[in-house]
């Protein structure tokens, strides 16, 4: 989310007053407020940005279960806890009655919707604006063509087959014929970016002073190379990530479990992420993600009255033992929170002993958190835990503060490379140099000629319980058998979640549907 703190403001289109505040650098005040604004004096071009602040935080605004029907498939992650459809979910039995499926979609399209609406507020604004206003405008409606591209992306991956408005209007829906199937989704996204690119910021995200942490071309850009590599338009995908590494604006951040805590908020390393905030105080106004899901059922956090979480999203075993097999020591730590019966549970089923499991393993965190057993998980979500101590004091929710990181250059350097590895070509380094820069940070030893196989594994490593992103992959390559584990039994069909009822009832071609 954008921050911007103001005095409410009478709205056209009523989602959330927007607050006003000066701009702050401070880690813990992003900039970029939740709320959509715009006045009715379309004459007053300074208030024209309030129709993309409201968007970035409808953007952000998502109900706890959406990023979980993304994100809970593929064997980094198993579903935990009492909710019986996103466990379904996870083992590729989907159910069209389950809640979450039906929120992810109402969702996403209601912020879709309202991203065609703000560009159409704006559009009224640049109506009567000058030269300059003008040229505000137009970059204020890429940005938004590039916050509606990561919802559609997503929704696509997901479904497969959606649908693409093309207006704020809903009746352009009454009688549809037809739903655009996943290939021509990703490429009207891929299209879009490139409408978007030439009036958007030459920056990274950080660098802005308008709206610390907005989306610049180098966002668009990595959407176009994720939608690419989705067609597997390898050579598209090259030059996409090629251009954003030789832009030498981007760097790896040097701690990668911080990354994911405070310190690693609107890092040189992000390319987005949604902001929240407790605006630097104990009690009061806050912005805020519902992270409590990916938190230990149970815990005894080093700050005394922490909240824990729900055990809902659980780090696989599989993707346990395949860290420890590797010595990827620095991103298992960052990745997963362990139990004492999740370590008993690695040294019954592998070679390991407690002499021999490395150090870090423990029920106890770097930061004294303690994870207590549970009847739920066994290990927990790292990259969505946010250390007791790095709670602002009074703060006691899950997670509190905490940003929500949905694109980085790590990702950048390993699309790079699979493309090179791929066929394409492109002169901004080899694909050894930038997989090795991902592995040097993760304390490990240099590749030379690196294969296709290693690629997958790193990005296995690097991007374990990030938006489904292994899922996605395995589907891609087609590696059906890696997702065929501990149980499951994985089949090219079962690449798409089922339709919710309710949508099938709303637009029956939905059920015709065979993806």
């Amino acid at each position: 989310m954008i921050f911007i703190k103001t005095n409410k403001l009478q709205i056209l289109l009523v989602l959330l007053g927007v607050l006003l505040t000066s701009c702050s650098s401070e880690l813990n005040q992003p900039e970029l407020n939740n709320n959509f604004a715009g006045g009715t004096d379309f004459s007053k071009t300074e208030d024209m940005v309030f129709s993309l602040i409201g968007l970035y935080g409808e953007v952000s605004y998502r109900n706890w279960e959406r990023p979980l029907v993304v994100s809970t498939r593929g064997d980094d992650v198993n579903a935990a806890g009492d909710q019986q459809g996103l466990k379904n979910q996870d083992r590729y039995v989907y159910d069209n009655s389950f809640f979450g499926s039906r929120t992810l979609w109402e969702g996403y399209y209601g912020t879709i919707i309202t991203a065609h609406t703000a560009m159409e507020q704006i559009q009224r604004y640049m109506d009567l604006a000058d030269a300059n206003g003008v040229a505000l405008g137009e970059q204020y409606v890429a940005e938004a063509k590039v916050l509606r591209a990561i919802l559609l992306l997503q929704l696509s991956q997901v479904y497969g087959a959606v649908f693409i408005p093309e207006s704020s209007n809903l009746n352009d829906f009454a009688n549809v014929t037809s739903v655009p199937n996943k290939d021509e989704v990703m490429q009207h996204i891929s299209d879009q970016m490139d409408e978007a690119i030439p009036f958007l910021l030459d920056m990274r995200p950080n660098e802005r002073t308008d709206l610390p942490g907005g989306v610049t071309k180098y966002t668009a850009l990595m959407i176009k190379a994720s939608a690419n590599q989705e067609l597997k338009n390898y050579q598209v995908v090259a030059d996409a990530t090629g251009e954003i590494i030789s832009s030498g604006k981007f760097n790896l951040f040097g701690d990668y479990y911080e990354l994911f805590k405070t310190p690693g908020k609107l890092s040189d390393e992000n390319l987005f992420e949604m902001q929240f905030s407790d605006f630097g105080s104990g009690e009061g106004d806050r912005k805020s993600h519902l992270y409590a899901p990916y938190g230990p059922q149970g815990w005894t956090p080093a700050v005394a009255g922490a909240g824990g979480g729900w055990g809902f999203f659980e780090p696989s075993m599989k993707y346990v033992k395949f860290m420890l097999d590797r010595g990827d020591d620095i991103r298992l730590e960052t990745s997963v929170l362990f139990t004492d019966k999740g370590i008993d549970s690695i040294i019954s089923s592998t070679t390991y002993t407690v002499a021999t499991l490395p150090s870090f393993v423990s029920s106890t965190t770097r930061d004294g958190d303690q994870l207590n057993n549970s009847e739920r998980n066994i290990f927990s979500s790292g990259k969505h835990y946010l250390p007791s101590n790095q709670l602002i004091s009074g703060r006691t929710a899950y997670g509190s503060n905490k940003h929500y990181i949905v694109y980085r250059y790590a990702e950048v350097l390993l699309m790079y490379a699979e493309a090179l590895i791929q066929g394409a070509s492109n002169l901004a380094m080899t694909a050894d140099q930038a997989v090795n820069m991902v592995r040097t940070r993760a304390g490990l030893t240099p590749l030379s000629g690196v294969t296709l196989d290693q690629v997958v594994d790193e990005k296995y490593a690097e991007l374990a319980m990030e938006w489904g992103k292994r899922f996605f992959d395995m589907v891609r390559l087609e590696r059906y058998g890696e997702l065929s584990y501990e149980g499951r039994t994985f089949t090219a069909d079962k690449a798409f979640v089922t339709y919710h009822q309710d949508q099938i009832d709303e637009f029956p071609i939905l059920g015709e549907i065979t993806n």
